[in-house]
C-alpha cells in the first residue's frame, strides 16, 4: 500500500554498512519502522541528515501488511528546524524527547491529535531563543492527556496526596506505595497550570526541575509496561545546574 504522510523521526540505527533502520511516528499510520539505504551521492533523495532525532518529514512509503520493516520511497523536510540540533541545550532536550517518545509511542496507532501536539511542540522549541527551561516537563505532562492518563484536578486541595496509579488527587494516602506526598503533589498541580508560553513565569530550581522529572518518569512507567531507563536522562539532568 502506498502511503504519503507527515512524520517525526524518533530513532535511527545503522544497519550494516549501507542502510539505516529508522523509526518514525507518522500522522497517517502511527508508529512505523523503515529500512533506508544510505545515500551514495549528494543528489540522493534520502539524505542521512533527514533522520536526525525529531526531524519533521513528509514521506512517501510502501507499506506491506504484517511487515516489521517497510520501504521508504521518498522523504523531504516538512519544517526545517533551524536551531534544535545546533544549540547544545536544545539538542540535549531534543535527544531526551526523541528517546522518550521512541519508548512511549512504540505501539501507538494512528492518532492525528497526538501527532499534531508533538509536531507543534517541536516547532515551538525550535523557534524559541530563551525561556524554555521547563519545556520537557510541560511536554511530558501534557503528552499524558493523549495517552489516557492525564491527572484529574477535580479533587485537588492544599495538603492532599496524589495517587499515581489512579491519576487523581486524594485526601489521604491510597493503600499502595505508588503515591506522592503533599509537597510533591503540589508540584504536579503547579505543573498542570503551565503551558509553553507562560511556563517561564514559574520559577523552578535545578533540584525542583529534576525532582519533577523523576516523578513524571515514574508516572509513565506505571502506565506504560516495560518503560525503560533512558540513556539521555543523565545529560538532561545536568542542564541549568548553575542556576
Amino acid at each position: 500500500m502506498n502511503c504519503k504522510s507527515e512524520a517525526i523521526v524518533l530513532h535511527a540505527l545503522k544497519y550494516g554498512d549501507s542502510r539505516l533502520v529508522v523509526d518514525l511516528f507518522t500522522r497517517q499510520e502511527g508508529r512505523l519502522s523503515f529500512i533506508v539505504p544510505l545515500p551514495r551521492t549528494p543528489r540522493a533523495k534520502l539524505r542521512k541528515q533527514y533522520f536526525q532525532p525529531l526531524t519533521l518529514l513528509y514521506i512517501e512509503s510502501n507499506l506491506r501488511p504484517q511487515a516489521e520493516l517497510h520501504h521508504l520511497k521518498d522523504a523531504s523536510l516538512l519544517t526545517p528546524l533551524t536551531s534544535l540540533l545546533g544549540d547544545p541545550t536544545k539538542l540535549s532536550i531534543a535527544l531526551f524527547i526523541a528517546e522518550f517518545l521512541y519508548h512511549a509511542l512504540r505501539s501507538e496507532q494512528q492518532n492525528a491529535p497526538l501527532f499534531d501536539y508533538v509536531r507543534s511542540s517541536i516547532e515551538w522549541l525550535d523557534g524559541r531563543d530563551a525561556d524554555y527551561a521547563n519545556f520537557h516537563l510541560v511536554f511530558l505532562m501534557r503528552l499524558s492527556r493523549f495517552l489516557g492518563f492525564y491527572p484529574n484536578l477535580d479533587n485537588y486541595t492544599d495538603g492532599c496526596y496524589y495517587d499515581l496509579r489512579a491519576a487523581t488527587f486524594c485526601p489521604s494516602p491510597p493503600l499502595h506505595r505508588d503515591f506522592l506526598f503533599p509537597e510533591d503533589a503540589a508540584r504536579i498541580q503547579l505543573l498542570m497550570r503551565m503551558d509553553f508560553p507562560t511556563m517561564h513565569l514559574f520559577r523552578l530550581s535545578h533540584t525542583d526541575r529534576n525532582r519533577i522529572l523523576d516523578t513524571l518518569l515514574l508516572y509513565y512507567r506505571l502506565h506504560i509496561p516495560a518503560f525503560p531507563e533512558l540513556r539521555s536522562l543523565a545529560v538532561l539532568q545536568q542542564l541549568y545546574a548553575d542556576e
